[in-house]
């Protein structure tokens, strides 16, 4: 049996149940503490969650490594169209709710005071079970480290804090029709394209109490998409090899694709590429978001470049037609990688920074 090495609350951790459960991959979910997150990265070389065992004792961690290798492994039923377009477009998809809505769904969690009252408290008697001392110094150890980390370190500001929320507004405000009309983003079939937003909307937006309230007031229809997936076994028999054309009702979640992740990501990269110190970036009218550049944003967007590069024509066409740009910025150079393949690289955290 797969086992899961993560935390129920996890992001990252629940992307990769929310892709078994459509595979209809029996696994079991190991809930890590703090011994076990330092010590299972020397299987993989990077410090993050989760961490997959497979059966025969190999190791994978990266959900976009872990879905591509399972892919291949397990074919069927793929959630991976065979259109070459539409295969495309999913992989966008799940990057951008990968990486884009990885800031305003950590602000939500701690900046919101039940938000982060609820999870330190997880967090204090899951993640630092096996930490010696009483839970509420436990707790604000927490409180304070992620708000340093998710909030300080992601550029959240007083500034530019509205910014941020109506990132999920407008996520919301894009789904809800589409989501309305059929079951999954690209069409009759679960897709990466609903695994890479399910992370975000799942276990954070979905179950956190602030962003929880919101989406069912204001997009029912995304909240019934969440329990529709948590609740597939093998995606009911429905395989995504069957979708062969770009929905035409994507375009307001393709703009916040064109107009908020791309740029962003472009910055970043460019950033990495200078060996810059900061990250800064317009994300709205004189507002501003500076931060630390992310090596792994910088080889997703390259990765992603390649990609794109690799469509024959007629495919490219179709995806710009759907798009309405010139969607991967290819005036910046591809970015190496800089994660490990294991340990042997010497260990990294999720950012692909080095780490002790």
């Amino acid at each position: 049996m797969l086992a899961v090495h993560g935390l129920d609350i996890s992001y990252f951790t629940g992307k990769l149940e929310g892709y078994l459960r459509a595979k209809g991959l029996t696994y079991r979910l190991e809930e890590m503490d703090s011994g076990a997150f330092h010590r299972l990265a020397r299987f993989t070389g990077v410090r993050q969650m989760p961490q997959l065992e497979m059966p025969d004792g190999r190791w994978m961690t990266d959900t976009v490594r872990i879905i591509d290798a399972l892919e291949v492994e397990y074919p069927a039923p793929t959630l991976t169209p065979g259109d070459p377009a539409c295969a495309f477009i999913a992989r966008l998809i799940e990057a951008f709710g990968d990486e884009h809505l990885w800031r305003p769904a950590l602000y939500y969690r701690w900046a919101f005071t039940d938000d982060a009252r609820l999870l330190s408290g997880r967090l204090a008697s899951g993640m630092l079970r096996d930490v010696a001392g009483p839970t509420a110094l436990k707790r604000q150890f927490i409180l304070t480290r992620q708000r340093m980390r998710y909030l300080h370190g992601e550029g959240v500001n007083r500034g530019n804090r509205l910014e941020i929320e109506a990132d999920y507004l407008r996520l919301l405000d894009a789904l809800e029709p589409v989501l309305r009309r059929r079951d999954w983003v690209l069409g009759a079939a679960p897709t990466r394209a609903d695994i890479g937003l399910f992370g975000p909307l799942f276990r954070h937006f979905h179950c956190d109490p602030t962003p929880g309230r919101i989406m069912r007031a204001r997009a029912p229809a995304v909240a019934a998409w969440v329990t529709r997936l948590w609740a597939l076994r093998g995606a009911d028999g429905v395989d995504a090899r069957m979708l062969k054309t770009i929905p035409e009702d994507l375009a307001p979640l393709f703009d916040l694709i064109r107009t908020r992740f791309l740029p962003e990501m472009a910055a970043n990269a460019a950033a990495v590429a200078a060996r810059a110190g900061t990250v800064i970036h317009s994300i709205g009218p004189s507002t501003t978001i500076r931060y630390r550049p992310n090596p792994y944003r910088a080889e997703r967007l390259s990765r992603l470049q390649r990609e794109h590069a690799s469509l024959a024509a007629p495919a490219a066409a179709r995806v710009a037609t759907a798009f309405g740009a010139d969607l991967l910025l290819p005036s910046f150079s591809p970015i190496a990688e800089t994660r490990p393949d294991g340990p042997a690289g010497g260990l990294r955290d999720r950012w692909g920074r080095p780490t002790r």
